[in-house]
């Protein structure tokens, strides 16, 4: 490690966000949730627990769902992240999004961008999933809230391609 980051100096990092190059300092063992919320404003990504338990900080990173919380900032530089407001094109909810709405499966919010960014996954690799592979597919994401039935109900909606795109 060089001198100046052993003194907590910031240091520049590029990567791609929903799309599009981001240019940022960070310090060294910065959260790469902080920067999303605080440095770029997305703020869609929420803070749960912080320890990586609940699933409310989840991104895409390099196609991989991960939780921001224990991500450092600097681990991200040349990657592509997709955060919740990644989603939508041109101001149409992605069908995900909408199944949650249509299906009452956002109540309070905290969890509901990382339930959908790990429904979304879920389906890219399986777009057909059992109601045990729904359970098992969003395993990683707690809800406090909604006793999950709803949830569970909306990724199936979304599934069966109910919600058109």
């Amino acid at each position: 490690m060089s001198l100046a980051l052993s003194r907590g100096e910031k240091c520049p990092i590029t990567f791609t966000v929903n799309g599009v190059a981001k240019n940022v300092s960070v310090y060294p063992m910065e959260r790469l949730l902080d920067v999303l919320r605080r440095d770029l404003a997305l703020t869609g990504t929420k803070e749960g627990c912080g320890e990586g338990e609940c699933g409310s900080c989840s991104v895409v990173l390099d196609g991989v769902l991960v939780n921001s919380c224990l991500i450092p900032a600097r681990q991200a530089s040349g990657t592509s992240v997709v955060t919740i407001e990644g989603l939508a094109v041109h101001g149409d909810l992605h069908p995900v999004q909408q199944a949650f709405l249509d299906c009452g499966g956002a109540q309070c919010g905290i969890c509901t961008p990382g339930m959908i960014l790990a429904t979304v996954e879920l389906l890219r690799k399986n777009p057909a999933p059992t109601t045990e592979e729904i359970r098992e597919g969003l395993s990683g994401n707690l809800c406090r809230c909604t006793g999950y039935l709803q949830i569970f109900r909306a990724v199936a909606e979304a599934a069966r391609g109910i919600v058109p795109r």
